[in-house]
């Protein structure tokens, strides 16, 4: 399958052969559920808690005589009652792990790649670099291929310190090497600028 290639200047300088395997598949839609669910769920830390009765401070006094008071019978000031007692059935500290298959995190990818593309929300670059940390060149960059002000993801080769740097500070843009991209990132934007030569660092990560 073929695509066309761009240059930083948003002028198309040839085509790339691409594979069908992982751009023209037909997209699973659980399988990018499930991978999405275990990414959001791992991200979490679970250290929530709240306080029993046993672990408030306090309250080991009797506050009032049993009878006589014409007040409620009460033994503790740190009953889940009176205010700044412990909690009933608070949250405990838990993990939320998910495990899934690597062959189900390589469909579910795939199927994100193969969706942006069949929309036509990915764009192909030839690769340049930066001499210096300037974000006015990333800027017209995405200019230049019509995606400035859209929610984008920038995927290099490897990590590129002057192209990161310059590309970080601008509203919906972000950018990491193409290896640690997850399928959560590919759907949570709507355009992808891929550099050439991480095209294969993509190939890659099937592979293994």
């Amino acid at each position: 399958m073929l695509t066309d290639l761009y240059n930083k200047e948003g002028n198309q300088v040839g085509t790339l052969e691409l594979r069908d395997d992982v751009f023209a598949i037909e997209p699973n839609e659980h399988a990018m559920h499930q991978s999405i669910v275990a990414y959001l769920a791992n991200g979490r830390q679970g250290t929530h808690k709240t306080k029993v009765r046993h672990e408030v401070s306090g309250g080991g006094k009797k506050p009032w005589r049993q009878k006589g008071r014409g007040t409620a019978r009460a033994g503790s000031t740190r009953s889940p009652l009176w205010v700044g007692g412990g909690t009933i059935h608070g949250p405990k500290p838990h993990k939320y792990t998910l495990k899934i298959t690597k062959q189900l995190k390589r469909l579910a990818r795939k199927s994100a790649l193969s969706l942006r593309f069949s929309e036509q929300n990915i764009v192909f670059v030839e690769d340049f670099n930066v001499d210096e940390i300037k974000t006015k060149v990333i800027a017209e960059f995405l200019k230049n291929l019509k995606v400035y002000g859209e929610k984008t993801l920038l995927l290099m080769p490897d990590l590129n310190m002057n192209l990161y740097l310059s590309a970080r500070n601008i509203n919906n843009v972000s950018i990491m090497p193409a290896d640690k991209i997850s399928t959560y990132d590919i759907l949570a934007h709507k355009k992808l600028v891929i550099f050439k030569s991480a095209l294969d660092t993509i190939y890659n990560t099937f592979n293994n």
